[in-house]
């Protein structure tokens, strides 16, 4: 018998109005951020990962709207070529780390290794195998080297991943992002669970941790990642009680919220 997980109560979600006004003084924030990044040459690096309809579009979209687009970069790699599969996995993803007074999103990451590479069959055990072991001493290299490095996992529930993806295949504004990935996210869902525990388990470390967002309501996450991304790094001029994020939405992970039902399961 599956394992029963208790409700986790959601926080109330904002109205337009609230959104709207807390959204503006955030993003005024984050122009705050950059001019400090700017202005040190700092290098900021941010994941966006998740199933599906997580939300990693949208949540990006408000993040960089009002940034400077010369030292803003969202990524979001394709299917690889011949020539990256023959290559050193993390090799297409290394240009594109952010250099001195860049702020660089990743809408997704090398963490499809761990989601829907495993999932799906696109590569084999022994690579599964290498990339879990060898993806925490990358990321140490990194922050060694002076990158703030972020990572942001955005839950949804099954209920709600099935109802935007109605959504995208009814909707003629979203259809790109439909695909045939898509169409196994559903069937697939307790594999993508599996293998996002895994991933959790095996990466979460304290020089590269883990933030888990529960995002089944857009709003409340948008705001919250853009909190908690403005409480990670000091700048001048800093509102700080704008960069609290709601812990009920966004928190670091540890396992028990896996057993308690925090993160969809």
């Amino acid at each position: 018998m599956a394992k029963k997980f208790p409700a986790v109560p959601y926080p109330d979600a904002p109205s337009t109005e609230e959104y709207e006004h807390d959204l503006h003084l955030l993003q005024i924030e984050l122009v705050k951020l950059q001019k400090q990044l700017i202005a040190h040459g700092d290098r900021i690096l941010v994941i966006f990962e998740g199933r599906d309809g997580g939300g990693k579009d949208g949540t990006i979209k408000r993040i960089v709207e009002h940034l400077s687009p010369r030292e803003t970069r969202v990524v979001a790699l394709g299917k690889p070529s011949d020539r990256d599969r023959t290559a050193w996995y993390f090799q297409r993803y290394a240009p594109y780390l952010p250099a001195a007074q860049e702020m660089v999103l990743f809408n997704r990451s090398w963490y499809n290794r761990a989601g829907v590479e495993r999932v799906m069959g696109f590569c084999t055990d022994d690579e599964y195998g290498e990339f879990m072991e060898t993806v925490p001493a990358f990321e140490q290299m990194l922050v060694r080297s002076g990158i703030t490095l972020i990572k942001y996992y955005l839950d949804i529930s099954k209920t709600e991943q099935k109802a935007r993806l109605e959504a995208r295949r009814k909707d003629p504004l979203k259809q790109w992002k439909l695909s045939p990935i898509d169409a196994a996210a559903q069937k697939h869902w307790r594999d993508y669970s599996a293998c996002r525990n895994e991933m959790f388990a095996r990466t979460h470390t304290a020089s590269a941790p883990w933030t888990v967002v529960r995002a089944d309501d857009k709003k409340l996450a948008r705001l919250n990642v853009i909190r908690n991304l403005l409480g990670r790094v000091d700048y001048a001029g800093k509102e700080r009680g704008l960069a609290l994020a709601n812990p009920d939405i966004v928190f670091t992970y540890a396992d028990d919220y896996i057993e308690n039902g925090m993160i969809a399961p």
